[in-house]
């Protein structure tokens, strides 16, 4: 299963060159990370940190009024990360395809943690291994 997240596009994202900016990219999966990870039946509660990006741009997005889709699903579970895939697309173009490798973590005693049963539960529901678009590295 993928989670979907239809992401609004802001006038402010757009840079010099009339599209959307190469870094802004990088808040458009975070907004669909905490849009998956953070519910009120499903949380990680407990926190967690970014280990490591990888982005591949596709096709330029140029600015307009209507949102675009991003799409998130699971590529690895491991003890003490896991691995998200993303597509940011339109039903016929992809514009980004991108992999972020998280690790859950402790704040109070700063340090990493592993993965709890509910969680691994959780993100058991949303694999999906064998289509991984920016051939990711878990930590």
């Amino acid at each position: 299963m993928r989670h979907i997240y239809r992401c609004p596009l802001r006038w402010a994202d757009m840079d010099a060159y009339g599209h959307i900016n190469n870094v802004v990219f990088l808040r458009y999966l975070e907004e669909a990370r905490i849009d998956f990870l953070f519910r009120p039946d499903k949380d990680f509660q407990q926190g967690s940190v970014v280990a490591r990006h990888e982005i591949d741009y596709k096709q330029q997005l140029v600015h307009r009024h209507t949102p675009v889709d991003v799409e998130l699903w699971v590529t690895q579970i491991r003890a003490a990360s896991f691995t998200v895939a993303y597509e940011v697309k339109d039903p016929d173009q992809v514009y980004v395809r991108a992999s972020t490798v998280i690790v859950p973590f402790d704040f109070e005693a700063q340090r990493p943690r592993r993965i709890t049963a509910e969680e691994r539960a959780f993100l058991e529901e949303y694999t999906d291994d064998e289509d991984d678009p920016a051939g990711a590295v878990a930590a």
